[in-house]
């Protein structure tokens, strides 16, 4: 589904691992490919729908009478899974009285595929504690937190402290040196059958890097996240960044659950993932309906629920019968992506164009909710730039590499480091400002939260909502004032 790149890596003095996450629709030249929706790999399981959001009882007999295996419940929003061999099932089962639909499950890959390009070694030295953020190693290299006014959020006292986020994805290494004790290992879970939450294909591992935008800890080593306090929970959804919608279902159900419930007990859930689907098709629509289900307990639950908006250049005003989700499921606030054009060129005097929207970010004022740094990779050429880091050496690389947002990002590495730049980026940016606030306001409704993060939003694009900021550029600073 996307262009796979080499980069040639040059480190004056410095250890670093970097991984190139290209997008769908653009190669490192910017130039445009058409869209194409998500594939759809059917296999034997399948969604089933309760009347009235409530299960039948006796529902694993009664699958078991239709020819199949009830293999998960789901009583909170009248969803369970289940298994079959029988190409009849879906017929049987939606006969039991009290099922409204029963769906074929779908097999996605949520998650574009990613490559780790070059391991140049670790990073482990510790250089002290100085005033938060600036003594991390990267931190000239990390432009994220500094485009949303984290830094100055930190300096008043918000580290996003209390809040638990919960990062709906594949595999996370919660062994990670920039993740390590931020994890909460006891709620963390897998709705993979046969995987650990912090087990995925070895390399570039997408959960590290966006819970690393997220909570990366204030350490001195390494990068630092938006809310470096806040707490982590891995929810495994995916290996290999592919998987059904069952197990995502099941995911953000028990992430907004609260623990004394038997859940994770989550105040943000971020899904940096996300696909793009034909409205048509029973399957289809189905699905869709059992996942906003889903988003719509998490919102009752108290929950805030943040996502990717998708990285195909698509206005999202103007798609027919296209549906991008979970960003358009119910209750989601969707995020596009920004990325500054040059930002390491004539270092430290780049670029500081932080909001410029990315070259292949979903847009659409129907759809999107906030803007934030996602990185981009639009400077062509192979021009070289060095950008110093802390406290001696450099990074020495393609300058369009710099666009990009640099996190943990490794299985089973501990010390590893990531470029990478699509929506799933930006929305664990909009998460780590939203932990700030229940840092430092305790959990809030996410109607609250929305507002709290729309009132301090800059208002970029035309005013009011934007189709590419949605509404507003997420602003750390005034988010905690």
């Amino acid at each position: 589904m996307r262009t796979i790149f080499r980069l040639p890596l040059l480190l004056a003095g410095a250890t670093l691992a970097l991984s190139a996450c290209n997008a769908d629709n653009t190669d490192p030249g910017g130039q445009l490919v058409p869209t194409t929706r998500s594939s759809l790999t059917a296999g034997n399981d399948y969604v089933i729908l309760g009347k009235g959001n409530q299960l039948p009882a006796n529902l694993a007999a009664l699958v078991a009478t239709a020819g199949g295996t009830l293999t998960s419940t789901a009583s909170q929003i009248g969803v369970a899974t289940a298994s079959s061999a029988d190409t009849n099932f879906g017929t049987a089962a939606a006969r039991i009285g009290g099922v409204q639909a029963v769906a074929l499950d779908q097999v996605v890959q949520w998650i574009s595929p990613t490559e780790h390009v070059q391991d140049a070694g670790e990073v482990t030295e510790d250089v002290g504690q100085a005033s938060h953020g600036n003594n991390e190693t990267f931190y000239n290299l990390t432009w994220a937190p500094k485009a949303v006014h984290a830094p100055e959020a930190w300096d008043a006292g918000n580290l996003g402290a209390g809040a638990r986020v919960a990062v709906l994805d594949g595999g996370l290494n919660n062994l990670h040196i920039d993740l390590n004790g931020s994890v909460d290992v006891a709620r963390s879970a897998s709705f993979v059958p046969g995987f650990l939450f912090n087990q995925d294909v070895a390399g570039f591992s997408h959960a590290t890097h966006v819970a690393g935008i997220i909570a990366a800890r204030d350490n001195g080593v390494g990068t630092i996240g938006i809310a470096p306090s806040a707490t982590i929970i891995g929810v495994k959804v995916l290996h290999g960044g592919s998987g059904g919608f069952g197990g995502v279902i099941q995911g953000i159900v028990y992430a907004a659950t609260p623990i004394s419930q038997g859940g994770a007990g989550a105040n943000i859930i971020n899904m940096s993932l996300g696909g793009s689907f034909d409205r048509q098709g029973k399957d289809a629509a189905q699905l869709a309906v059992a996942l906003s289900r889903a988003t719509t307990y998490a919102y009752q639950q108290g929950v805030t629920v943040i996502a990717s908006a998708g990285n195909n250049a698509v206005d999202l005003d103007h798609t027919n019968n296209l549906i991008t989700v979970p960003a358009q499921s119910t209750h989601v606030i969707a995020v596009a992506a920004t990325g500054p054009f040059g930002f390491a060129v004539g270092y430290p005097n780049g670029a500081t164009d932080f909001s410029r929207p990315a070259s292949y970010t979903n847009f659409g004022q129907s759809a999107i909710t906030f803007g934030a740094p996602g990185g981009d990779f639009a400077l062509p050429g192979s021009a070289l730039c060095s950008v110093p880091r802390i406290p001696t050496g450099s990074v020495v690389t393609a300058c369009w590499v710099f666009v990009m947002v640099l996190s943990p990002g490794s299985i089973p590495s501990t010390t590893g480091y990531s470029f990478a730049a699509v929506t799933s980026m930006a929305a664990p940016v909009v998460a780590g400002v939203a932990a700030l606030i229940v840092g430092k306001e305790g959990p809030l409704p996410p109607a609250q939260l929305e507002a709290r993060l729309r009132m301090s939003a800059d208002d970029l694009g035309k005013p009011g909502n934007d189709d590419y900021y949605g509404g507003g550029f997420v602003n750390a600073l005034r988010a905690v004032q």
